[in-house]
């Protein structure tokens, strides 16, 4: 599955974070003409790491068995 770049209209907490410079550089590239700000892209990529990551941990215990 392919991550996708979604519109980012959703509850939110405020959190603070660090990200190194040449990072930001590269996000902000990706979402120009997009309609998603930092945040929405910065959340929608955690959420595909960690539903991709967690797909990836139960195929490899299914291999296990």
């Amino acid at each position: 599955m392919a991550f996708q770049i979604k519109s980012d209209k959703k509850d939110s907490e405020t959190k603070s974070i660090r990200f190194p410079k040449k990072l930001i550089e590269r996000i902000e590239a990706a979402i120009q003409e997009q309609d998603v700000t930092f945040t929405g892209f910065v959340t929608q990529a955690c959420e595909y790491a960690l539903d991709n990551m967690i797909e990836n941990d139960k195929n490899d215990k299914n291999k296990e068995d």
